[in-house]
């Protein structure tokens, strides 16, 4: 076991990425990505995603060589084309877009289209709160739920993110997929001989399964499944506004992200973002969310949205992240250091 400082890790992981055919700028912001995940306790999207990244840019998934670029503009609208590339600089790409765009006229919206799996959505909008706006977020990804009242899968887990700047302090951060958990907890279940609670996924016969294994190999289940529809309508909208809107691929048109071989994924991500002042007025905004704030924090142990993310980076940055021997090994051409 290893224990590595951030910027190691950041390092490590660059390293890694660029040894399997990324370019420099895709690398580091790749790695970035990767190691927040990681200091936040993410797991499933954290160091786990580097070998499989690293070999779905050997085996031609992944443009290596893809700078994002300004496809499209219009007014508080743009669209970033990733160029079949991993998504992380043309997310950064598109948030910025959003937040410029969103200071000049108010309300922005940026879509990133022929892009890749996105990672943990919500830290995407981190550079919104500072900014001072208020920002949302959602993502389509390979087919992994069926439609309300289907069996086979159509859409993907579909994350969903947003983020309140607060005053002074910590935003509201909130990321959530739209399966009952994400698939990237199935992967890491599987890679350590874990079975999983009943209630997440359903094998390749459509039955209830607690191993996740057949779990990948069939769907996953919408958030609310066993009672309602609502998860997977909630998955449809997600799914349209971000390929129909912008020119991305649906999620049964790509292969599986945990594929090392297949197309290359071709889905998108939208960034909205708010400028408060351009409604009630910044300083009104601010107020009322403190207000309800302190609503929220009558109940004894109530924990605000993201942070235990927060206080687990905060440890992370004093005392760096542990990184496996056995995870170290799968890099390329990396020694950890």
């Amino acid at each position: 076991m290893a224990r590595l400082s951030l910027q190691q890790a950041r390092d490590s992981v660059a390293r890694a990425l660029r040894s399997a055919g990324a370019n420099q700028t895709m690398a580091d912001a790749t790695a970035r990505a990767l190691v927040l995940a990681e200091a936040q306790g993410l797991g499933s999207h954290g160091l786990s995603r580097v070998a499989q990244y690293a070999a779905q840019l050997r085996n031609g998934r992944v443009n290596g060589a893809a700078l994002p670029t300004l496809r499209r503009a219009k007014g508080g609208a743009a669209l970033i084309d990733a160029h079949e590339g991993l998504a992380f600089a043309a997310c950064d790409r598109a948030v910025a877009e959003a937040v410029a765009r969103a200071h000049a006229v108010g309300i922005a919206i940026a879509g990133v289209t022929d892009s890749h799996h996105c990672g943990v959505l919500a830290d995407h909008l981190r550079p919104v709160a500072q900014a001072g706006l208020v920002g949302l977020a959602c993502a389509n990804s390979p087919a992994a739920m069926p439609a309300a009242g289907g069996r086979h899968p159509i859409f993907g887990t579909n994350p969903v993110a947003a983020i309140f700047a607060r005053r002074d302090t910590d935003p509201l951060l909130i990321d959530l997929s739209l399966s009952e958990v994400a698939r990237g907890k199935l992967m890491v279940a599987a890679q350590q001989g874990r079975t999983i609670p009943l209630g997440w996924a359903l094998d390749r016969d459509g039955q209830p399964t607690t191993d996740p294994k057949a779990g990948l190999e069939g769907s996953m289940l919408p958030i609310g499944a066993a009672t309602s529809p609502k998860g997977a309508m909630l998955a449809l909208i997600v799914e349209l506004l971000v390929t129909a809107l912008i020119g991305a691929q649906f999620g049964f048109e790509a292969c599986s992200f945990f594929e090392e071989e297949g197309n290359r994924p071709r889905i998108g991500q939208v960034f909205i973002v708010i400028d408060p002042g351009a409604l009630a007025g910044t300083a009104s905004y601010l107020e009322r969310t403190e207000v309800l704030v302190a609503e929220m924090l009558r109940d004894p142990g109530l924990r605000l949205p993201g942070a235990r993310r927060e206080a687990l980076r905060r440890q992370a940055e004093r005392d760096g992240i542990e990184v496996s021997d056995a995870l170290l090994a799968q890099w390329p051409m990396t020694d950890g250091q």
